[in-house]
């Protein structure tokens, strides 16, 4: 059986390739490390497991051993590598995307989530999306349409609201403010 380590705070690539290296550092053979996840080669002994906690806590992550905060984490890994670092078309939507990739039932994991993050997951959504929308204005390189596409926003005057509800501010607004407040990822 493989063995999958949960890896809370993953939340880029950068994340990716420093739980790499610190899996080198330590000589821990590992198949592949991905948002949140890595998958072993063999189980590690106590030692090991010690050793690349201490590692991971050094570098701001931690390991996951309990399967209601795994499920979690995997509900806000998906999420993020959707919305910030996909570039693919779905019409699916977050509960069938949610379900089908971890094989349990949609309420059940919203109503998980809720419980332990004290926000929905569709807030949850809703904020990470708000933080990539901010990332692409600053970025300046797409019109508020673009950005409305880019996102499955049905309109442009959707995702202005939304925004201005999440802000406080419309994105011209924000466009135009000095300072941008944005969020690291693992904050929202």
């Amino acid at each position: 059986m493989k063995e999958i380590l949960y890896i809370k705070n993953m939340v880029c690539p950068r994340c990716i390739s420093a739980v790499s290296e610190i899996l080198v550092a330590l000589n821990i053979d590992y198949k592949a490390v991905k948002l949140g996840e890595v998958e072993m080669v063999s189980t590690l002994n106590e030692f090991e497991k010690k050793s690349l906690s201490k590692k991971l806590q050094n570098a701001g992550f931690s390991l996951i051993d309990d399967r209601k905060s795994q499920l979690i984490e995997q509900m806000k890994n998906l999420v993020i590598e959707k919305i910030h670092y996909s570039n693919e078309e779905t019409e699916l939507k977050w509960a069938d995307i949610i379900s089908n990739e971890l094989n349990l039932d949609y309420k059940y994991l919203s109503s998980l989530f809720s419980s332990v993050e004290s926000i929905t997951f569709e807030q949850y959504v809703i904020n990470q999306k708000i933080e990539r929308v901010k990332e692409l204005i600053v970025y300046d390189e797409l019109t508020l349409s673009e950005i409305a596409f880019q996102l499955h926003y049905s309109s442009v005057a959707y995702l202005s609201n939304q925004f201005k509800k999440v802000t406080g501010m419309t994105p011209t607004q924000f466009k135009k403010s000095v300072d941008k407040n944005r969020k690291f990822l693992d904050e929202v």
